[in-house]
């Protein structure tokens, strides 16, 4: 009878412990959220090209703007081959 009455009390704590007030989530702006992330993303990779790997990290923007003039030359060469 004991061991019964102490998994009925347990259970009838789990019923009211979850009856309460929820805890209120802060309200997030999903934009507000994004810009935040990006402006920390920047700011890594500014003390990124100042650390000790700076040199690997100045080669790959290098190459990320190599690979964007490409694809700027190669819609321009698009344009002139097919012009709408």
């Amino acid at each position: 009878m004991n061991r019964a009455a102490g998994w009925l009390a347990l259970a009838a704590g789990l019923a009211l412990c979850g009856c309460g007030d929820k805890a209120k989530q802060p309200k997030v702006d999903a934009d507000t959220a994004r810009a935040q992330a990006a402006q920390e993303q920047a700011e890594a990779r500014e003390r990124a090209r100042h650390g000790p790997m700076g040199a690997d990290v100045q080669a790959i923007d290098k190459a990320n703007a190599l690979g964007q003039q490409m694809n700027d030359m190669a819609e321009k060469n698009l344009e002139k081959a097919d012009p709408k």
